[in-house]
């Protein structure tokens, strides 16, 4: 698997995670509670892993991508403004969620608004590496330089998606699948 290829299924898995995020949105905007416990794993999930390891791991790409093509530039710049406005975003989100887990008062409305926006901007972000960076990249970049450059970067099995998920993503995985199930 190509290293665009494997950043492609990060993606896919996290659009899995923010599709469960934005029914939790909708089930707030009813009045409804849903599960808190379950959406702090969730973002845990996404600030470990996509924030931690996939972000990061982009991050590298794309510095060995530059200088090649003004436009890819430009894109690649703004790549590495997301990531950072994605972390300060998941870790606002963690905090909230911890927040509310542990007693703290906060209006159903507010934190509702707050993670509408994150799984928005998440989304937004992965609509555009998927729908122009990518594609730019493979226009601009040859297989064999992305293979040279993949043998470059860390390499991190996905803790909740890969072949072994980790032992505290196990539980996480169970509900997810059967979150998945319901939605259906």
């Amino acid at each position: 698997m190509t290293i665009l290829a494997e950043l492609h299924q990060d993606h896919v898995n996290l659009n899995k995670l923010l599709v469960i995020l934005r029914q939790k949105v909708d089930q707030l905007k009813a009045g409804q509670q849903p599960n808190f416990s379950l959406m702090a794993d969730l973002i845990d999930y996404i600030s470990n892993y996509a924030d931690g390891h996939h972000h990061p791991r982009e991050d590298k790409m794309y510095k060995c991508l530059a200088d090649r093509n003004p436009e890819l530039d430009k894109h690649l710049f703004n790549c590495a403004k997301d990531h950072e406005a994605l972390k300060s975003a998941s870790l606002q989100l963690k905090e909230a969620v911890d927040g509310i887990l542990h007693d703290s008062v906060m209006p159903m409305d507010e934190f509702a608004g707050l993670l509408d926006d994150f799984v928005s901007l998440q989304m937004a972000h992965l609509n555009f590496e998927e729908g122009q960076l990518f594609p730019m990249i493979q226009e601009v970049v040859s297989d064999k330089e992305l293979a040279m450059i993949e043998k470059q970067l860390p390499k991190q099995d996905d803790p909740l998606f890969g072949e072994v998920q980790a032992r505290e993503y196990t539980e996480l995985y169970k509900e997810l699948m059967l979150e998945m199930s319901e939605a259906c």
